[in-house]
């Protein structure tokens, strides 16, 4: 999605209202609005982030995500997948006992990843017949999950600390 007439608009807004000033003031407004340029094209591409949000918690099986390639963002639609032999619907292993801290609400984040590893973890996340959300929830959950075993130290079981004076 081009973004260039949204920002060009915008420009034209600021000058046009600046017209009205002195010039001094029309100097700093066309001066502002060139400054402007990034901030508005990532509060845009933030808008248009919620939108598709909100679009994925209303639509059941599918999911609408924001890239941005270069300076424009890009509008994504991933379908889920339809049942079928390589399709198993069964749900995995739940992903951890019930945490008494836990009160259900539910925290958004933004994460960015390398293209080849979000290709990587949507295809697990498919053969584990999951949404790619779940999957990275399961997958957190269990990078926090303690340890059965404690640590081994790779200097072996003495171990001093302390300091010398020679």
């Amino acid at each position: 999605m081009d973004l260039t007439d949204y920002v060009d608009a915008l420009r034209r807004s600021l000058t046009a209202t600046a017209a009205a000033g002195t010039e001094q003031a029309q100097e700093t407004a066309r001066l502002l609005a060139e400054a402007l340029e990034p901030a508005i094209r990532l509060t845009v591409t933030e808008a248009l982030s919620a939108m598709a949000a909100e679009v994925t918690a209303a639509w059941d099986g599918g999911l609408v995500d924001i890239r941005v390639r270069g300076r424009d963002p890009e509008v994504v639609v991933v379908h889920a997948p339809e049942s079928g032999p390589e399709f198993d619907p069964a749900p995995g292993p739940p992903v951890e006992e019930a945490d008494p801290e836990d009160d259900g609400a539910v925290a958004r984040i933004s994460l960015r990843l390398p293209e080849a590893l979000k290709s990587r973890a949507e295809t697990a996340a498919a053969a584990a017949g999951l949404s790619l959300n779940a999957w990275l929830v399961r997958a957190v959950a269990d990078g926090l999950r303690e340890p059965t075993d404690p640590p081994r130290s790779a200097r072996g079981p003495r171990r001093y600390s302390g300091f010398a004076r020679s």
